[in-house]
């Protein structure tokens, strides 16, 4: 599932394209995704003004006309393209063309992607972005933070960074990333992340993250930029996927070790992350 980075990098892609554009059609060509297409949105779309384009989380949110607001989640194979008029894919489920003929795709084969639409001044109670933690790149997440809201969870770190409710955005990639700058072990129970240790991962988190998205964000499967780019943070991953292969700057001789927590993969080095 694309994360932090890939959101990110594709809301700047479209943002830089799209913004101040009307869109002139909206073609929905199935009637749901991951849950049911909100009623009239066709209607909504076909005319509608685009603004500004933000994110929250793994979420995309596109301005339209004065108070409304679309969200988009792009699940586990989703991706969003634009460019001029190509042969159509069996899995571009909507399909918008702008008044200057650019078609923007949103394309999901495994339909595991979601689209809603909703009044502006209601998003922050929308039911999928109300409970989301910080943003990890913007003030205030910092090491304090973190061992504020780690203390006393019996969980390993690891599971707890993959809970939106601590932080928005983060998956199991740059979780796994981020533990590893930090020198601590995903095994190490979150309640002891404070101090020092939470002001070194809070860190390994802000900034694995800004190298991903100067990087255009990790192109595994299905992800690419909006405008058909593939990313490429994958060739920088110290651990993520490397199960065998030699620790960084490590002499561990052992290699990058693999382990399932809470049925994902955890990527780490056991002597150099404690």
């Amino acid at each position: 599932m694309p994360e932090l980075p890939e959101v990110e990098t594709v809301r700047r892609g479209l943002a830089l394209k799209i913004s101040g554009r009307r869109i002139m059609r909206a073609d929905l060509r199935r009637p749901d995704l991951r849950r049911p297409f909100p009623p009239a949105l066709a209607a909504r779309l076909d005319g509608a003004l685009i603004g500004a384009l933000g994110r929250r989380g793994k979420y995309i949110l596109i301005e339209l006309d004065a108070d409304g607001l679309l969200l988009l989640h792009l699940g586990m194979s989703g991706r969003i393209t634009m460019g001029a008029a190509l042969p159509a894919d069996p899995h571009d489920h909507i399909v918008l063309t702008l008044d200057d003929g650019t078609v923007i795709r949103f394309n999901d084969p495994r339909r595991f992607g979601l689209i809603d639409y909703v009044r502006r001044d209601e998003t922050s109670q929308h039911p999928l972005l109300a409970g989301l933690g910080p943003e990890p790149l913007e003030a205030g997440f910092d090491g304090a933070y973190l061992s504020a809201a780690l203390a006393g969870r019996m969980s390993s770190i690891k599971t707890a960074l993959l809970d939106q409710r601590l932080v928005a955005g983060l998956g199991n990639i740059y979780a796994c990333e981020a533990l590893f700058r930090a020198g601590l072990s995903p095994r190490r129970r979150a309640a002891s992340i404070g101090g020092g240790r939470a002001e070194r991962l809070a860190a390994a988190i802000r900034s694995v993250l800004s190298e991903a998205i100067a990087a255009g964000g990790s192109s595994l499967r299905n992800y690419v930029q909006a405008d058909g780019a593939l990313g490429y943070f994958q060739h920088h991953w110290a651990v993520y996927g490397r199960e065998g292969s030699p620790c960084p700057d490590c002499d561990c001789g052992e290699g990058v070790r693999r382990i399932v927590q809470a049925g994902r993969s955890t990527f780490f080095c056991a002597k150099r992350q404690r």
